[in-house]
């Protein structure tokens, strides 16, 4: 294949981005030629900026049956994810989809094994799988450098959002039109790196606020408690309510602990497993020596272009996919999980029960009663 002609549907903030690197030639292997949405201004601005070099459609079955296009970048809001992907599969399309892979995991998992059964290649963006800070940490910890884990604590609150921002679609932050707030719209990067890095949890114990801070139906403000299949444990706190708010992951393994925090990793390495100090030490109070360490990290990350690079040499070339789409349904599971916890009040065993989330999830949409113009 000389050049894998690429689709977008969907030109808002997303689309319009993807559509603005493509067209600048950003990513080698790729022609641009197609875009869909239903917004006529959203087409306009295609036109006005690039002429006749896209066809416009505004009409996914149209797109569909017309563009001519080899690849879909799936760039909408968070229900229709699944089921454009699932059409894209349908008719012999590779699929890049933007996060989150949807809303409840039992659309995810249909849309997986669709995916599967089409044999085409499936990506999703999650671009901060190319920042070399969680690379160099995942390597860290999949080298054995840190140790088997013992706990792990990210806090990410530097996602404020004012309430102008919720309201300046109708579709935010509601059940029917999001399917969820912060967990769903800006966390599922972190969320995803957390289980990349560290693995999925076995257990999950979360609380979730609705509208605390805004006005709004879904949740802004979210602690939760998880456990990992080797005893480990794990907090994630979020919100969209405080400023100036926090970015601070850390790891703590038997070899020492990890920070990232301020662009910049951290390694306190013991020169000993803190398990074989403990068992051999007799000095009353003590610790292993630590050495603090601050590891360097080269390059920059790629971003949405570097995932869309990596995506269209996958299906030139046969180029591992840095974040494939069926690990969509982890972060989203993780998510799904905490929203389930809070509704019933109680811990949620991975994998969750997707009918009960369904159900639950129905009867919010059902009786939702923010309404917003």
């Amino acid at each position: 294949m000389e050049k894998v002609k690429i689709g977008i549907i969907g030109i808002g903030n997303m689309g319009s981005g993807h559509t603005t690197y493509l067209m600048n030639g950003e990513v080698p292997g790729a022609e641009l030629t197609a875009v869909c949405d239903i917004d006529p201004k959203r087409l306009e601005w295609v036109k006005s900026k690039y002429g006749d070099k896209i066809k416009l459609f505004d009409d996914d079955d149209a797109f569909f049956a017309n563009s001519g296009v080899d690849a879909v970048i799936i760039a909408t809001p968070h229900y229709s994810h699944p089921p454009l992907a699932i059409q894209a599969f349908q008719k012999g399309m590779h699929v890049l989809v933007e996060k989150p892979a949807g809303v409840y995991t039992k659309q995810v998992r249909e849309m997986n094994e669709v995916a599967k059964k089409s044999g085409k290649v499936f990506a999703i963006m999650f671009m901060w799988r190319t920042h070399p800070l969680y690379q160099k940490l995942k390597d860290l910890i999949d080298s054995g450098e840190l140790g088997e884990i013992k706990r792990t604590n990210w806090i990410i609150t530097n996602w404020y959002r004012s309430q102008s921002y919720y309201d300046s679609g109708s579709w935010r932050a509601t059940w029917s039109g999001e399917g969820g707030g912060v967990l769903l719209n800006q966390c599922p990067h972190n969320l995803d790196l957390w289980q990349w890095i560290c693995g999925m949890p076995k257990r999950v114990r979360a609380f979730c606020y609705f509208g605390k801070y805004h006005n709004i139906e879904v949740e802004d403000d979210v602690t939760a408690f998880v456990e990992y299949p080797n005893g480990a444990t794990g907090v994630f706190v979020t919100t969209t309510g405080e400023t100036p708010g926090t970015n601070r992951l850390e790891v703590a393994g038997d070899r020492g602990k990890i920070v990232i925090e301020d662009d910049k990793l951290t390694f306190w390495r013991l020169r000993e497993s803190e398990r074989e100090f403990n068992a051999r030490y007799k000095g009353g109070f003590g610790e292993p020596e630590c050495w603090k360490c601050e590891i360097p990290i080269n390059g920059k990350p790629s971003w949405h272009p570097g995932i869309t690079r990596n995506f269209v040499e996958a299906i030139q070339k046969g180029t591992p996919l840095i974040a494939p789409g069926e690990e969509g349904i982890k972060s989203l599971s993780i998510s799904n999980a905490m929203l389930l916890s809070t509704w019933t009040d109680d811990w949620v065993e991975l994998p969750i029960d997707e009918d009960l989330y369904y159900q639950m999830l129905s009867e919010r949409i059902k009786n939702s009663t923010i309404k917003k113009g």
